[in-house]
């Protein structure tokens, strides 16, 4: 008698495929390339928790692209990646400086804070980005046991508003830090998205630039789950493995995460995707732009486009396509882009926006 499963099920399909929408990049599905290295890596027995030929193979592929030193650590999203990471260059009394529209700071239910046990130093920043000078605000008082201490700097490549840093605006940040003692985290949810804007390989703004560890993204840029620690600096960096079973962040079955970037990583499908998704976003802005009385207000360098536009014509927007507030007072709304976004999904929407506007 045959054991193997059959592959009818009795799921039912809930949702209509054509449908989309620019509330985020994580509405998309999963990207065929990557179903089918989920259904290479099924069947048969592996070595569960990490110990198995696909996390193993994972090692040389982050290497491929971070280099000789980086060691991958696959989590179940992103939130355990930056908590996971942040614990690992931070003491029970350190603290982290950050941009005040920080992931961690705006969108993580203050899970940086409450499971990764650390204080977060949020600064106002101009489109999303930390500069030394803005570090400085609140790199100070590492004598003072009054004070949570500056032990971190995290950045966000791209920034939650869609804005790229350079390498070398990164380089910078890196050395200001490491020459006041501090480490250098890199929340690289989109970094694929950075390095297709760019135009330079993912070490260009990591490893090079002296960034210490990152969290990887794969979830906004195809994978079905999953996102990577990778450590590029061992030296900067104690007890990730336990870290990371304590933060609830290992996976028994991780081959499946570890196939996935492997799809991801090995040819050029990250780049592909992302180029995309960039591109698309481009094209919905140079839309909008020519719609009068909508303002783009940060410079669209990745799959991100943040607007400004009458609240009642938003609100009428939405019940159209799904997308968020940013800043519902003001009237900021944040459209984005993904993988399988198309031309004619965007000059749809681009259409409604000019339809809306028209009924002012």
């Amino acid at each position: 008698m045959s054991t193997t499963p059959s592959a009818a099920t009795d799921a039912i399909r809930r949702h209509d495929p054509e449908l989309r929408g620019f509330a985020s990049d994580n509405y998309a599905g999963t990207h065929p390339e990557i179903l089918a290295a989920l259904a290479l890596a099924n069947g048969g027995h592996q070595v569960a928790y990490g110990e198995d030929d696909y996390t193993a193979h994972l090692q040389d592929v982050m290497r491929a692209h971070f280099g000789p030193t980086a060691e991958a650590f696959p989590v179940f999203n992103g939130t355990g990646a930056n908590v996971v990471a942040l614990q690992a260059v931070t003491e029970r009394w350190g603290a982290v400086i950050c941009a005040a529209s920080a992931h961690i700071n705006v969108d993580e239910c203050g899970a940086p804070e409450r499971v990764g046990g650390l204080k977060l130093l949020a600064v106002p920043t101009e489109h999303g980005k930390l500069t030394p000078e803005l570090i400085d605000r609140e790199a100070w008082g590492w004598e003072d046991e009054h004070r949570a201490q500056p032990q971190v700097v995290s950045i966000t490549q791209t920034t939650e508003l869609g804005t790229c840093y350079t390498p070398e605006e990164i380089r910078e940040i890196c050395d200001h830090a490491h020459e006041r003692g501090m480490k250098v985290h890199l929340d690289g949810s989109r970094a694929a998205n950075a390095a297709a804007s760019l135009g330079l390989p993912l070490r260009a703004f990591t490893t090079d630039a002296g960034v210490d560890l990152l969290s990887f993204g794969g979830t906004k840029n195809g994978l079905l789950f999953g996102e990577c620690v990778v450590v590029l600096n061992p030296g900067a960096v104690k007890a990730m493995k336990h870290l990371r079973k304590l933060s609830m962040q290992l996976a028994s079955k991780m081959r499946f995460v570890s196939v996935q970037f492997e799809a991801l990583l090995t040819g050029d499908l990250w780049l592909r995707s992302a180029s995309h998704a960039n591109a698309m976003a481009a094209r919905l802005a140079e839309g909008v732009r020519a719609v009068e009385g909508v303002e783009v207000l940060h410079p669209v360098q990745s799959n991100a486009v943040f607007a400004r536009l009458p609240h009642a014509v938003s609100e009428r927007l939405q019940k159209r396509y799904r997308f968020y507030f940013w800043d519902e007072t003001a009237g900021d709304v944040r459209w984005m882009c993904s993988f399988d976004t198309t031309e004619a999904d965007v000059d749809a929407f681009t259409a409604a926006v000019a339809e809306e506007m028209a009924k002012r």
